[in-house]
């Protein structure tokens, strides 16, 4: 049975050049509505953790969480999945520097701006800000990262910035780290601390 795993492979390779039909099959077969564009993976690791805690299954709902792979591409999974493709609502979350794309890409394709949201900087950002960067280097630690953390942090690069910024920058130097901790800053934040951004985006979904 094609689970939602599925729609996104199918939706990836179509959006790559591939053929239509897989995708108009697999949505049809799991009565998919929406359809979540996101930047990259850690972004779709975020939603998915806090829709979690929420108790919410996206994927039961009808809700495909999909990485997009950069705001670059956002016109092309719009028109796919919107009123000119398989005709999909479409909600989003995007970086401020990526809002024209998305405010583009989603008027082209039947949507609005309102359904979208948008990080001040990004959602890393978002997220630390969030926790405050004492909580962070916490997580940090518990996840066995220090020690590659305080290596980081004697780079030459690294002297004059604020902690804010550091830590920001330590999460996107290694493949997968960003990703993991999408996951792990947003389980930890405190019901009244999660981001407007990610608060809007899942309250939206809820009311679709």
């Amino acid at each position: 049975m094609a689970d939602m795993g599925a729609f996104r492979d199918a939706v990836t390779a179509w959006a790559a050049g591939g053929p239509g039909e897989p995708a108009h099959d697999v949505a049809a077969s799991l009565s998919v509505r929406v359809a979540v564009l996101l930047e990259g993976l850690s972004d779709v690791a975020a939603v998915s953790a806090l829709a979690e805690r929420r108790g919410r299954d996206l994927a039961a709902e009808g809700i495909c969480v999909l990485s997009i792979g950069g705001a670059m591409s956002v016109g092309r999974y719009a028109r796919l999945l919107g009123a000119p493709g398989l005709g999909l609502a479409l909600a989003g979350l995007c970086d401020e520097a990526e809002r024209p794309y998305y405010a583009r890409g989603f008027t082209q394709a039947g949507a609005t701006e309102q359904d979208f949201y948008v990080c001040a900087a990004d959602l890393e950002d978002e997220l630390i800000r969030a926790l405050g960067v004492p909580r962070v280097a916490e997580l940090v630690r518990a996840e066995g990262d220090f020690r590659a953390l305080r290596t980081f942090l004697r780079q030459p690069a690294q002297q004059g910035r604020t902690p804010h910024q550091q830590f920001k920058r330590f999460l996107g130097t290694k493949k997968g780290r960003k990703i993991h901790y999408g996951r792990v800053l947003v389980e930890a934040l405190t019901a009244d601390r999660v981001p407007a951004p990610l608060e809007g985006l899942l309250a939206g979904l809820a009311a679709r």
